[in-house]
């Protein structure tokens, strides 16, 4: 376990930081920029959860996205090493893989309900869905970021790139189910001219 006693080290004052096993790098660094952008988007998907508490027709979204901020600090804790364990990886492999048909399973279930799109949806809505929609963008943001990452020094577990894509997917499709007014969609520019009395 865990145990933080003590939260400012003075270690970092010069622009460096310690990996999990204790490795020293800059905080520029594209190990700890996508670590980073996983924050960013762990701590929008707290505040997409703030606002959905007490609302008892989201509690299934609000648990779902609890188990997701958990697999977000899984991936972190595994992004973090520069050379995990082949145990931890095979393990990491078989978890993120099983997270991946979650999401899927739970993507399918809500596009059931759901109107097939005929154009893109702006960003917005109700609270819900425009935290939603932002969080789904900082997903995108944390899984560019560890591509970058990954061109320079592969990454395993494979799934763990699988898993944040669908991630995103599930994020953009969770906005639309909690949107009760319908999409807001698209109007492109030719349409809208088209429109003007």
């Amino acid at each position: 376990m865990i145990k933080l006693d003590k939260i400012y080290t003075r270690g970092g004052d010069d622009g460096e930081t310690s990996l999990g096993d204790g490795t020293r790098v800059a905080k520029i660094s594209v190990r700890i920029e996508a670590l980073g952008r996983l924050e960013t988007a762990n701590a929008m998907i707290g505040v997409t959860r703030n606002a959905m508490q007490g609302q008892e027709k989201l509690r299934k979204a609000d648990q779902d996205l609890s188990q997701i901020q958990n697999e977000i600090f899984d991936a972190g804790s595994l992004l973090c090493r520069p050379e995990p364990p082949s145990d931890l990886i095979e393990d990491a492999e078989h978890y993120f893989a099983k997270a991946v048909t979650r999401l899927e399973k739970a993507i399918d279930t809500m596009n059931k309900q759901l109107k097939p799109l005929g154009s893109f949806i702006l960003p917005g809505g109700n609270e819900h869905a425009a935290h939603l929609h932002l969080a789904r963008t900082l997903i995108r943001d944390a899984e560019r970021a560890m591509l970058h990452l990954d061109a320079q020094k592969r990454i395993q577990p494979q799934a763990l790139k699988a898993w944040l894509n669908r991630l995103s997917d599930y994020l953009f499709v969770l906005a639309r189910a909690t949107q009760e007014e319908g999409d807001v969609l698209w109007t492109p520019a030719l349409r809208r001219r088209r429109a003007k009395p």
